[in-house]
């Protein structure tokens, strides 16, 4: 399981590094982590169709108390955990080998088929525009347009993809080690958005073949629209970046 994975490796990586701040929120989860080569900031997108009740444990919050939370089955726990993870991943990425593109970018004109998991439209419309024989996915209802189809399709047409675009957000909802295996006819399996700032080497292994994340250059102006709620409030203060797992 790769959160179990995720969980084992950044509980090392955490060492020396301080927990600073942190929020549970819509429509981004962050954690602010502090090391000696300066801070780095932490999201995952919070998934309100998901949560359910749920009573804080922690009496202390700590870096490594949210880290040891990544296979929790509470989803308030997991998205904590995660942004937690990433955070510690942005501290010691290196994005020297890093494409300073968008996600489509990479998707050659011999590619037919692509699979398009979690509703996304920026990414949808641009794809939409070379004409490729298009699959939109999506588990929340709310999100469901003419086009989309329910999730629960996934296990049966991912086998079929010549490559596959997934909202990160499925590490969140626990349904990423089922995605990449289902993909694995598939010549890119691309994770993309915020959610997926964890380190590149952290997938290896699992059929991932690329991530399309954002580095957070402008930390403080970026928390300060995580905690107005701005949808895509942090995005001015971010560069986007692609990046093969090797």
């Amino acid at each position: 399981m790769l959160l179990r994975k995720f969980k084992r490796e950044a509980l090392k990586l955490a060492k020396g590094l301080e927990l600073i701040d942190f929020s549970f929120g819509l429509p981004y989860t962050y954690v602010l982590v502090k090391g000696e080569k300066g801070r780095a900031l932490g999201v995952a997108m919070t998934l309100p169709e998901e949560i359910q009740r749920y009573e804080n444990l922690i009496e202390e919050p700590s870096l490594e108390e949210f880290i040891k939370m990544a296979d929790s089955l509470n989803i308030v726990e997991r998205t904590l955990a995660l942004a937690a993870i990433n955070a510690v991943s942005q501290y010691h990425i290196n994005l020297s080998n890093a494409d300073w593109i968008d996600a489509t970018e990479l998707l050659s004109d011999d590619i037919e088929k692509i699979a398009v998991i979690g509703n996304m439209p920026p990414i949808v419309k641009a794809l939409r525009g070379r004409n490729f024989e298009l699959y939109i996915f999506e588990r929340n209802p709310k999100l469901w347009d003419k086009e989309t189809l329910s999730d629960s399709l996934e296990y049966w047409l991912l086998p079929e993809m010549d490559a596959v675009i997934a909202s990160a957000t499925c590490i969140v909802n626990g349904t990423v080690d089922m995605i990449a295996e289902r993909a694995k006819n598939a010549k890119i399996v691309l994770l993309t958005g915020p959610t997926g700032q964890a380190l590149p080497e952290l997938f290896k292994g699992i059929g991932i073949t690329h991530i399309a994340s954002m580095k957070v250059v402008d930390i403080e102006r970026a928390i300060e629209k995580l905690k107005l709620g701005c949808f895509r409030g942090f995005s001015k203060e971010s560069r986007k970046y692609t990046i093969a797992v090797s």
